[in-house]
């Protein structure tokens, strides 16, 4: 349950709003037309999510949600090709300048595989928070889903994410 993650390079688009909203919608509109312009063979659509809140994250509403939303990459892309890529996508209409590339670095997560839907996550998310309690972890960033199925399928039995948190040390100061 246990593993070190990163670092990741990724295309990337940070927004606020519940999934599957409008801003949401725009953000993956973008991601996957950049990548598209690109000709970028990229990973599962991943998201890192947040609250600026300090009540507990799954009580704040689903439209005061913070996220990341990537498309990792094998590799940084070569200086140039991810303006190329926007100017060709432009034409789409897509929000291509909200796309960045980012390189990130988690290190040490918790993460679990969820079977379900989407409204079933705080069962697995408790299990992880039950481990991190036992093994003395907290949290260390923002809470990150990795979308093994297509987020859009219908029937809940095919979903499968990866749930991840990354972690440090109770007893680290920080």
């Amino acid at each position: 349950m246990k593993t070190s993650y990163g670092p990741v390079t990724a295309l990337t688009v940070t927004g606020l709003g519940e999934p599957g909203g409008p801003e949401y919608g725009a953000a993956l509109a973008a991601l996957y037309t950049v990548a598209g312009a690109m000709n970028a063979a990229v990973g599962p659509l991943e998201g890192r999510w947040w609250v600026e809140d300090s009540r507990p994250p799954l009580t704040v509403p689903r439209t005061e949600w913070r996220w990341h939303l990537h498309l990792p990459l094998p590799q940084a892309p070569e200086p140039g090709a991810m303006e190329a890529a926007r100017e060709a996508a432009r034409p789409s209409g897509a929000a291509v300048d909200r796309v960045q590339v980012v390189t990130f670095t988690e290190g040490e997560c918790v993460e679990l595989l969820h079977e379900g839907p989407f409204s079933e996550e705080p069962l697995t998310l408790a299990a992880m928070e039950e481990y991190m309690k036992e093994h003395g972890l907290v949290h260390n960033g923002p809470h990150h889903e990795v979308y093994l199925s297509d987020p859009q399928e219908q029937d809940p039995a095919k979903l499968r994410t990866l749930l991840r948190q990354p972690v440090r040390s109770a007893a680290t100061t920080g």
